[in-house]
């Protein structure tokens, strides 16, 4: 009985550490769009310490999952979850990546004067950052309709980029003067993208524990919440 006290113990430890990374995460994707809608470098100066935090815990979580799936043999809905917090912490870490990237476009951005008022991308992080909340609040949760969600909202984050693309390669054809700081935002919203994919990986992978469902490839673009079985 200690033993299976002790299991719990360790797997709930698993779990805040991941909450913890995900509340990172959040707080860089706030920063860095931040840093780019106020024009102050200021604002994102921790970012790159919240994404060796990150790092530190993405090890921490790898070397614990790998510990419990050697000493306790873990079964069943254990060994999932197991399984999905070590992919859920790859995930994570990725997007902390992707926010070092976007700051890197910000610096480029904010040695020029601005380009055109910022609407669609702060919009977008706002997405993605509730993408990611909302996929890790499913995985604590052990809620696949909450995940559903998750899936369902890429489609919002997506055509924001494309719309952000479209109106940007309008600015690059009529003023060549422009390239450099569209191109910039371009990527910006394409990493905001990106941060949205992962989201929906963690999603995916909750429904994959909760249900033992592969929801990776559907047949369809999205699943319908109503496809879900109860």
């Amino acid at each position: 009985m200690e033993k299976q006290r002790q299991f719990d113990r360790e797997l709930e430890d698993l779990k805040k550490k991941l909450i913890h990374m995900a509340a990172l995460a959040e707080t860089m994707i706030d920063k860095a769009v931040a840093e780019l809608v106020q024009r102050d470098e200021k604002v994102a100066a921790k970012v790159p310490e919240y994404e060796q935090e990150l790092n530190r815990l993405e090890i921490e979580i790898d070397e614990a999952a790998l510990t419990l799936l050697a000493t306790r043999q873990p079964v069943a809905g254990d060994l999932r979850f197991i399984v999905a917090a070590t992919k859920i912490n790859g995930e994570l870490e990725r997007i902390g990546d992707l926010v070092i990237n976007i700051i890197q476009n910000v610096q480029t951005l904010l040695a020029q004067p601005p380009l055109k008022p910022l609407i669609d991308i702060p919009h977008m992080a706002d997405l993605a950052r509730r993408m990611v909340r909302d996929s890790l609040d499913s995985f604590v949760g052990g809620d696949p309709l909450l995940a559903q969600s998750v899936i369902m909202a890429d489609d919002r984050v997506d055509a924001l980029k494309d719309q952000v693309l479209r109106e940007l390669l309008t600015y690059m054809m009529s003023d060549p003067r422009t390239i450099e700081r569209a191109l910039a935002l371009i990527l910006v919203s394409r990493h905001l993208e990106r941060i949205g994919d992962h989201a929906v990986n963690i999603a995916e992978d909750v429904i994959y524990m909760t249900q033992g469902r592969d929801v990776r490839h559907p047949k369809t673009p999205k699943e319908r919440p109503a496809d879900l079985e109860m």
